[in-house]
This record gives structure tokens, sequence and C-alpha cells, in this order.
């Protein structure tokens, strides 16, 4: 029975070094083939001309670069791309590119659904199937950095991604991690650690573990400063509440003096708005480094939220720059083509399943 081939997307550099001890080639063919791969965009292992013949014959017959499949790709009146990706025959996931003048942010994928079912997101709506692979993830920056071209002078290019698609990143941790060391890779995408961003719904264990091994920039998705109601809004809180979660925060902060944490805020019009409540989390967030990321809620199927007004969302951000905090209120993007926060893969089977009918009604 013949393997599979390995898939060269799912290593980073020490996963790849590895690989090439085993079929008894020096560790230096790990840079060269991250930069073929990642720097370069050419997964053609005929191309890679530093290679050896007979290396090159031996990846072609044992390995492969497979990265997810683009299904479409929308584009909004505000520039935002968005992309569906199918990842095997019944899953497809979905990935957003937001241009700004001065940098490319994007926003990946890192579970097929997501476990959590905060209430006010789309994405748990969809359910859980499974985690991603590392090429499925570090292969939505690969897919976008092709499309985009790397081109600076149109600034559309990949300056920030954020592990803030699809899925909690720190419920799969050991394929997230070796994704975001080639985000960061010198040969790959050379993005700084400030740069890649992991956003998670308060997994302590998960932020301790990530403070040792691979300390990016940490974005906690809070939405209520109190238990009772972030029980009601993000379930994971009734597992770890959020004096558990504070100190995870200040533990993650302790070795890096200068960073701070993103604390993300839904705002939920008559639900988590009340400005007694901006007071409250300003009590909370007292002694934690921390920018405040206020997020107007963006309509999904099946939710019976609003959105809160401006004028409220002015009055909650002010009391919470009072009280000496950087408070930002995000502006919402690509809402027309349900690429905004909290919409991701609202209707990713129906849009599937309508792929595989026109597939398999144009190979009849």
């Amino acid at each position: 029975m013949t393997s599979a081939p390995v898939n060269l997307l799912d290593l980073d550099a020490a996963g790849l070094a590895r690989y090439f001890a085993t079929i008894g080639e020096r560790p230096f063919r790990a840079t060269q083939i991250i930069r073929w791969a990642h720097q370069q965009g050419v997964v053609d292992v005929a191309r890679m001309t530093n290679l050896s013949r007979a290396l090159r014959e031996r990846l072609s017959a044992e390995a492969e670069f497979r990265a997810p499949e683009v299904v479409t790709l929308q584009e909004s009146e505000d520039g935002t791309l968005k992309w569906l990706l199918r990842v095997d025959r019944g899953n497809c996931i979905e990935m957003v590119f937001i241009p700004e003048a001065e940098r490319g942010t994007l926003c990946v994928s890192s579970q097929v659904g997501c476990p959590l079912n905060c209430s006010f997101c789309a994405t748990a709506k969809q359910g859980f199937s499974r985690n991603l692979s590392t090429a499925e993830i570090i292969g939505q920056v690969w897919v976008a950095a092709r499309h985009l071209g790397q081109n600076p002078k149109t600034h559309r290019h990949i300056t920030n991604v954020v592990m803030m698609g699809m899925g909690e990143p720190l419920l799969n941790f050991e394929q997230v991690v070796p994704a975001m060391r080639l985000m960061m890779d010198d040969n790959a995408y050379n993005l700084g650690r400030r740069r890649v961003t992991l956003s998670t719904a308060g997994l302590v264990p998960g932020i301790d573990r990530l403070r040792e091994e691979c300390p990016v920039s940490l974005a906690v998705s809070l939405h209520a400063p109190n238990d009772a109601l972030r029980d009601e809004l993000v379930p994971l809180n009734r597992t770890y509440p959020l004096a558990e979660l504070m100190a995870a925060c200040n533990r993650y902060l302790a070795n890096s003096p200068h960073d701070q944490i993103t604390f993300e805020y839904v705002m939920l019009a008559g639900v988590n708005d009340d400005l007694a409540l901006a007071r409250q989390l300003a009590r909370l967030l007292r002694g934690v480094p921390a920018k405040i990321n206020l997020i107007p809620f963006n309509p999904i199927a099946d939710a019976d939220y609003q959105c809160s007004s401006h004028e409220v969302i002015s009055q909650f951000r002010e009391i919470l720059v009072r009280a000496g905090y950087v408070t930002t209120t995000r502006k919402t993007r690509g809402d027309d083509i349900d690429a905004a926060c909290g919409q991701l893969v609202g209707r990713v089977h129906a849009k599937a399943a309508r792929h595989r009918r026109e597939s398999a009604a144009a190979t009849r």
C-alpha cells in the first residue's frame, strides 16, 4: 500500500528539518523549501533549482504542497475580500482580507465551525466539524499572498494576520502554533510577533501554554464585565470565569512589560451596553495593560440581538477613555458580503452544497 504524500505546507522550519533528516538530507533544505513555497509562492518542485535533481525527483514522488482550494472570492464595496475555501470534500471555511492605507489585515480561521456556542456569532450557529491542519491554516495565508501579489505599492499586501476567523484557536493549539511560526519566519512571511494576533474566548490553559511556546499578540473576546452576563454570552466563562481569565492575562504579560492585551467587546443593545457596565469593565481591567476594542454588532441569521446605537457606543467609549484606557470603535468592514466580525460562515454549508451541485452537473 502506497503511503500518502507528505504535505510540506504542514511543516514549520523545525518540522521540515526533521523531515529532511529522515530522508538523509541536511537541515538547510528546510530554509530553501520555506523560501520557495512561502516567500516566492512557488510549489512546483521542478522550479526549485537550488535543490539537487535527485531531491526534486524524490519530493515529486513523496511530497506535495496542498493548500485549501478557492471556491469563491467576493469583494465588498469597501475593498474587503472574502474567500470561501474548500478544505475537504465536505467542509469549507472563510477567510477575510481588510485593506487599509498603511496595512492589510488577513483574518484566518483555525477550525471548521466552532464548538464554543457564543450566542452572538454566526460561526457558532454552524456548529463544529473539525480542527484545521497546519497546512489548512498557513495555506490560507499562502492563498491570499499569491492573490494579492505582496505588492506594497498597492497597499494590498499582508502586514498583519489575526487568528480571528472561524473557531477557537487555542482548541487547535498543536496546529495553530506551527502556522503562526511560519507567519513570523524571516524566510516565509516575516511578520513580527506583534503583527500576529491570536484571539481567544478565554481558554485559560491555552493562554498559559501560548505564553511559554509562542507569545504573539493576544486578544480576548470579553463582551461582558461580570460572570453572570458573560456566562450567557460566552458559555466558556462557566469553565474559566473572569477572575481566572484576568489572572491568566496578567501572567501572559509578565515577561512582556511593553505589551498589552486587546479586549474585544461586541456592543449589543440593551444587553451589555448599559453605561454602568462600562464603569464595571473599567474596574475589571484595572492593572491589566489593555486596549479595548468596541465592536458594533453585525446582524446574523437566527439571532435576536440588535446593535447598540452610535450615541450609546460613543458614551460607553468615553467612560473607558476617561478611565485611562485606549479604546477604539471598530469600523465595520465587509458587511455587505457577510465578512464583518461575527458573520463568518453563516451560510457556508449552503454555498458549499450549491458548489458541489454545480460541479456535479458540469461533469455529467
